[in-house]
């Protein structure tokens, strides 16, 4: 089972309040159908099932990780557990302001995914950036956050980048551009961009060089490769 895994932090961590609607949306969102499929009992907060023949049934834990979101009570929100989403400050956007380019909640994904001690496959992670300018330094990013969570032995197995070519995107259509190729909806060619190569890069020497960052991402240079 793959779960859109969704990083939620207090706009205040001092907050009481804040962290209310944290905790119930991280509970609905992110734990309650993997822990039915640990124990049978699904908790939604404020509804619970005993679904007994959905324990032990799962052999690996599915992430989807695509940013992260700070809450912050509001009354006035209801309907979202009565909390109030923003981006983190100074967090780079993608090209309609849909994500934010935070790395450091791929961690938090596989921290979560390590506690149900199964195998951890990353099934979807990408950014939607129509000129290419964000996804060579969202995805290596991302990356280096995987191979951090590879260095405490936890079992992840496998990453899939999504997505290979730009698809029509639920209820937005065409109106963004996950793919790390390019599409002309009206020809249906592929449009080669830059992260076409940077990807094909990172699978060949199965890791990320100094080099690589350089080319790709220089801007990112000193920070994942910090002169001594």
């Amino acid at each position: 089972m793959a779960i859109n895994y969704r990083s939620f932090k207090p706009a205040r961590s001092w907050m009481p309040l804040d962290r209310i609607p944290v905790s119930l949306q991280n509970q609905i969102y992110n734990n309650a159908f993997h822990d039915a499929l640990v124990d049978g009992k699904l908790n939604m907060v404020f509804k619970k099932v005993n679904i007994p023949e959905a324990a032990k049934t799962q052999d690996f834990v599915g992430v989807n990780y695509y940013t992260r979101d700070i809450i912050k009570f509001d009354l006035f929100k209801p309907g979202n557990m009565f909390g109030s989403s923003s981006f983190p400050k100074n967090a780079l956007l993608s090209s309609t302001g849909f994500l934010a380019n935070v790395p450091e909640g791929m961690f938090d994904a596989l921290k979560w995914a390590h506690r149900y001690e199964l195998p951890i496959i990353i099934t979807e992670n990408g950014v939607e950036d129509d000129k290419d300018s964000l996804r060579p330094r969202y995805t290596i990013e991302h990356l280096y956050q995987v191979w951090r969570a590879a260095n405490f032995n936890w079992r992840v197995k496998g990453y899939f980048h999504w997505s290979l070519v730009d698809n029509f995107e639920w209820e937005r259509g065409w109106t963004q551009r996950f793919g790390l190729w390019g599409l002309d909806v009206d020809t249906q060619k592929r449009v080669h961009r830059p992260s076409v190569d940077m990807y094909e890069t990172i699978c060949k020497e199965n890791g990320i060089s100094s080099e690589m960052v350089e080319r790709f991402a220089p801007e990112i240079l000193d920070t994942l490769f910090p002169k001594a």
